[in-house]
C-alpha cells in the first residue's frame, strides 16, 4: 500500500468511526451507541449475511460482546432474575419488553410463572444484544 493510500484509508476510517463506534468501548455511553447502532444494523439488514453491512454487524457485535464480559456480569440465576438484571440495565418496565408480550405475561414472567418461548427468547437476545442462550 503506498503512502498516499494509507493516508486515505485513515481518512475514511475516521470519517466512518464518527458515525459508527467501532475499536473498543470504553465507557456505558459508548457501549449504548454501539447497541443502538447495532439494532440499526440488523433491523436494516435482516438474516441477509451477504449483505454489504453484515460485516460491519460481526464486527460491532465483537466489541459489544467484549464489553459486556468486561463490565457486565451476568448473574448466575434464573430467568426471572436474568431478566429482571437486563431490565434495570436498560432502564426498562415492564410495558417496554414487546418481545415477550404484554406487561401480564411479562409480569407472570418475572413472577417465575411462565416461561419464554422461542420467540421471546430471540427477539430478547436481539435487543440486548446476547446469546440466546442466557435466557435459557
Amino acid at each position: 500500500m503506498t503512502t498516499r493510500q494509507m493516508k486515505a484509508v485513515i481518512h475514511e476510517y475516521r470519517r466512518l468511526r464518527t458515525l459508527v463506534p467501532l475499536g473498543t468501548l470504553r465507557t456505558k455511553k459508548d457501549y449504548a451507541r454501539a447497541v443502538a447502532m447495532l439494532d440499526e444494523i440488523i433491523d436494516e439488514i435482516g438474516e441477509d449475511e451477504k449483505h454489504p453491512m453484515a460485516e460491519l454487524a460481526d464486527a460491532l457485535s465483537v466489541f459489544v460482546e467484549k464489553y459486556e464480559a468486561e463490565h457486565m456480569a451476568i448473574p448466575e440465576a434464573n430467568l426471572a432474575a436474568i431478566l429482571k438484571f437486563f431490565m434495570n440495565e436498560h432502564g426498562l418496565r415492564q410495558t417496554d419488553l414487546p418481545e415477550i408480550g404484554s406487561q401480564g405475561v411479562v409480569s407472570e414472567v418475572l413472577a417465575g410463572k411462565r416461561e419464554l418461548n422461542t420467540r421471546q427468547i430471540t427477539g430478547l437476545a436481539k435487543r440486548f444484544g446476547v446469546s440466546p442462550a442466557v435466557f435459557l
